[in-house]
């Protein structure tokens, strides 16, 4: 194993980061680990620190948090033009650890720092979403998945209010109250060129299979084929939505009529109206939007 930079951010998983961090910490001295470490002190921080790890010759990071410390990180590596030159690792701490599940990596921190030590090395892919914020145009990387509509409401519902819940109840809650207010809209799709007008709740660009706690989203999602899941949640009402939770979980949902899933490499949404986006269960910004594949672009230890 190479000189390693940890970055760690202690507020993920509601605070549970900061309070397994001593025995992570200890658990890679005592196996020998060559390594350096941050805290993140706010948002946004870990990208900094991953972007001068990789200025400092590092070559492998590994992230200790959530998918937001993850998505952080991957971004960092990409602005720094290293995305393909660095190995990361991840001990998941935090509330969904989604994308642990995809890669099948432990959420049992033990577990996933003794892989790192036996390091197997796969190239996956990363989705990049351009879009609106603040009147200009923004550039942002996701590993998971990201989506709008619905979908950013409820993380908007959860991040505020629930997260301290842990990763299912936390987002149940969020759908729940989100279902009180939010609307269906009609959006544009253009999916690798073609284009359709559609009324949804929401639509989903899914690089790995898993979203929100646990929920199967994309069961087919492929991290290497260069290719998006893209789930698009039609004009349905919210007691169907309700009754069509579990399936989500279970991953029968994509037989609801209201349903669609498809392999796309490029989509871009337009909304006359004002919807939200996030990123690996982050905030954003908001339509219209467009999200590609980069193939091949990050390598991950698992």
């Amino acid at each position: 194993m190479s000189h390693a930079r940890i970055i760690v951010n202690p507020v993920a998983g509601a605070g549970r980061t900061a309070r397994e961090w001593p025995r992570i910490m200890s658990l890679f001295k005592g196996q020998g680990l060559n390594f350096e470490h941050d805290i993140t002190e706010a948002p946004g921080h870990a990208v900094e620190l991953a972007r001068d790890a990789t200025k400092n010759g590092y070559e492998t990071i590994i992230s200790v948090g959530g998918d937001g410390t993850l998505n952080e990180i991957a971004n960092g590596l990409y602005k720094a033009g290293a995305s393909k030159d660095i190995a990361l690792g991840m001990v998941c701490t935090g509330t969904g650890s989604d994308y642990a599940r995809t890669v099948g990596v432990s959420r049992q921190y033990e577990e996933a720092c003794m892989r790192i030590f036996q390091p197997k090395i796969i190239t996956v892919d990363l989705g990049i979403i351009e879009y609106a914020e603040n009147g200009s145009s923004v550039e942002r990387v996701f590993v998971n998945f990201a989506g709008m509509g619905f979908d950013a409401e409820i993380v908007r519902r959860t991040t505020r209010n629930f997260k301290a819940l842990g990763s299912t109840l936390s987002y149940l809650m969020g759908v729940f109250t989100t279902l009180v207010s939010y609307r269906n809209r009609k959006v544009t799709l253009i999916i690798d060129g073609g284009e359709e007008e559609r009324e949804v709740c929401s639509v989903i660009a899914n690089n790995g299979r898993y979203g929100g706690g646990g929920m199967f989203t994309a069961p087919d999602a492929d991290l290497t084929d260069g290719l998006f899941d893209l789930l698009i949640i039609g004009d349905i009402g919210k007691a169907d939505l309700i009754r069509s939770l579990p399936r989500i979980y279970k991953g029968t949902h994509l037989t609801h009529p209201k349903v669609t899933m498809k392999k796309a490499r490029e989509i871009e949404v337009k909304s006359t109206y004002p919807l939200s986006l996030q990123a690996d269960g982050e905030l954003l910004g908001e339509l219209p939007a467009r999200f590609r594949v980069l193939p091949s672009a990050l390598n991950i230890i698992v």
